[in-house]
Order: C-alpha cells, then structure tokens, then sequence
C-alpha cells in the first residue's frame, strides 16, 4: 500500500480481554501546535508556532526556524513497517488530541482509565516563553482530561529553574485535578539554558549541575507533595536518545531505561525518603526488569560500603524501591516473572499510546504474553491496582 493510500485513522475491531479492569499507567497526547496561541499568556499569543504546508509535509515556524512535523510521538494507527519520523499532521491518529475519538481507541483496545503524560514545552530562547509554555501546555491537557467522563487523568509537566514556582505548579495541578507531576530527571540549570537543548531540559534538565535533589532547598517541594498526597515522575528522561537519528536510535532506546536509577538514588541515598517516608516516586516507561538486579546489587554494596561513605539511610534500598519507587512498562515479560524480587513490588503496566513504542491496537495480545502463568489476584495489581494506589485514583 502506498503511503498516500494508507489511512492512520483505519478503525480496528476490538479484541476479546485478556483482563476484566485495565489503567494504561502511561499515555501521551499530541495537540497539534496551533493550540499554543489560544493557550499561552496573552503576552506570548503572537509568538506562538504556525503551520505550513508544503509537498509531503507539514512544517512547524518557530522563532525563525522552519521543521517538519516529527512523527514518531504519534504512530498508532500505523503497523511497524509504516513508521515514519516526518509528515504531516494528517499522519497522526486523531486520538492524539480528540478526546472522543481517544475514548474510541481505548474501548476498541480494552482500557479502561488511563493516566496522561503531556509534553512540551516550547523550544525556545526565550525564557519567560519557556516557562510560561510549561503552563500552557498542562492547562491544554487538563482541559483534555477532564472532557474523558473520569477515563483519562493529567499528569503535569514543571520546571525546577526555580524551586517556589515548581511549588505553585503542584499547587495549579491539584486544583485543576491533575494526578500527578512529573520533574526533570535532573534539576535545571538557567545557566545552562539554550533555545537548542530547551525541550530535553524539561526531560533531563542539567545532570552535571550544582543542583541536585538531594539538596535541602528541594526538602520543601518533597513536603508539599506529600502534604497535598501528590506523586512525582520521572519519565524517561536520565538519558537523552536521538529519536531522529535512525543509526543511532536503536542504540539509544534500552540505555534510557536503567537510567533512570541515577537520580532515584541520589534522592534514596541522602535520605530523602527518611525525611518524606509517604512520598510516592514513579519511573514512568523505564521498564521494570532491570530494578530487581539493581536492589540486589544495592543492598549488597550498601552493606558493604555504607560505614565509610558515611551514608546512614535507615533501611536496604530494596526497602525504598518496594515503599516509596513505583515503575511502568509496556512489554516486559522478564519484569513480571521477577515481581516477587526485592524491590519489584510497584510495577504497572502501560500502553504508551500513540508512541512507537504502543501496544495499541493490540494490549491484550500483548497482555497475553507479558503475563502467562500469572495468578488473577497479582494480574490485577499490574494491571490496575498498582496504577490506582500510586496516582491516587481510588
């Protein structure tokens, strides 16, 4: 089928359950970027992206600079040999930003509720621009969610630039409902700042910087979060992969997932979670398979090293993972089989919906074979109950 011909808005029969109950513990949407300039301060209205169109493509202006739309954040609908990284919006299944053709997809593929990981923000040297896109773009997915009937909860981006406006970021999100925030893997550095590096900042912010979350002027937002029963993420973002670099890519996609260990454990390490014992932490599409090796391998070397490095934790880090660390996967069968490790307890399955790496439309098959031979009770858990508990959603 030729690419003009093929139709990324194909309806799909639905396929018989594998599970009864199902909350996809990770999803996405992709508004098309027109929406920044209804949502944005007025002062930023006239800056705001817009779309051209021109042959195969759609092109996104911005600040003097003219791309083509980036297609890999959005290829459901699309079977594995019909990825594409670059076209035009049209290319992108409307569940990406219409909410009922969202709930569309998710009755055909079997999900119940679902938690939304937005993104965002602006690419840009501006840095009011910057921070005021972070808001933008939350209030746009909020606004998303609450059309789902109670089917689809936020997740809120933030900046860590500076500490009191990542406070009233929390703040904003409980009011409007949101579930849960999500930080940088990294705090910020405004040093390090760049219209080049500005939207993997928000993922990865400055691993090398001064600052660290460890730090006492963060014992604060962990206080607020806890205070208003709120849980943080991190999502994918320890390690940056060149999605637009086909000869890289494939190297990059698995070194993102254990990762994520990096900044958990300078938190875990330096006692946070002593000081905040109820603070909930996800590792969100980080994958689940590699926590149990590394508690081992914590538990061991903390033992064996934790009198000269002074570190006086109360508890193993396997404690912590299995109290306070939460994690999600898409397809991990190895994961599931080591549930019962230290440190495996919080594992929640998701869907990832609509990135190249989504189940859709085929979760069950997929459910299928990530949990043969599981007993329903502990099926359930990862498949809904984990999910529930740490997002608060019971």
């Amino acid at each position: 089928m030729a690419e003009a011909d093929f139709d990324v808005n194909q309806q799909f029969e639905a396929e018989p359950r594998v599970a009864d109950y199902v909350v996809d513990a990770d999803v996405h949407v992709t508004p098309p970027p027109t929406f920044w300039a209804e949502y944005l301060s007025p002062q930023f209205r006239d800056l705001a992206p817009k779309v051209e169109s021109e042959g195969e493509f759609d092109y996104i202006v911005f600040e003097g600079q003219r791309r083509a739309v980036n297609l890999m954040a959005s290829q459901a609908g699309r079977t594995f040999d019909k990825y594409k990284n670059a076209g035009k919006l049209s290319d992108q299944r409307l569940g990406g930003w219409m909410v009922d053709k969202r709930l569309e997809d998710m009755d055909r593929d079997g999900i119940d509720k679902a938690v939304c990981f937005g993104g965002g923000p602006l690419g840009t040297g501006n840095l009011e621009l910057y921070l005021d896109s972070f808001d933008a773009f939350n209030r746009w997915q909020s606004d998303f969610c609450a059309d789902s009937n109670g089917r689809i909860f936020a997740c809120a981006y933030l900046t860590t630039v500076d500490v009191d406006q990542t406070i009233a970021g929390i703040k904003a999100a409980k009011a409007r409902g949101d579930v849960a925030v999500n930080l940088p893997a990294f705090p910020q550095s405004i040093s390090q700042f760049t219209k080049e590096g500005a939207v993997w900042q928000a993922m990865t912010g400055d691993p090398q910087g001064a600052r660290q979350y460890r730090d006492p002027e963060f014992d604060k937002l962990w206080a607020t979060l806890v205070d208003l029963d709120m849980p943080v993420t991190f999502h994918l973002g320890a390690r940056i992969s060149r999605f637009k670099d086909k000869t890289n890519f494939l190297c990059d996609l698995p070194m993102g997932k254990p990762a994520m260990l990096e900044m958990i454990n300078i938190m875990l390490y330096s006692g946070v979670f002593d000081r905040f014992p109820t603070l909930r932490v996800g590792l969100i599409e980080s994958g689940v398979g590699w926590i149990p090796w590394a508690c081992e391998y914590m538990d061991r070397a903390w033992e064996m090293q934790r009198h000269w490095t002074e570190c006086a934790i109360k508890h193993p880090p396997s404690y912590y993972f299995d109290q306070n660390v939460y994690a999600s996967f898409i397809e991990d069968p190895v994961g599931v089989e080591l549930r019962h490790k230290p440190g495996a307890k919080n594992i929640m399955w998701s869907s990832d919906y609509p990135h190249s790496e989504t189940t859709f439309p085929h979760s069950h098959k997929a459910i299928a074979r990530n949990f043969q031979g599981v007993p329903k009770d502990e099926m359930d858990w990862i498949l809904s109950g984990c999910a529930e508990k740490f997002f608060g959603l019971k």
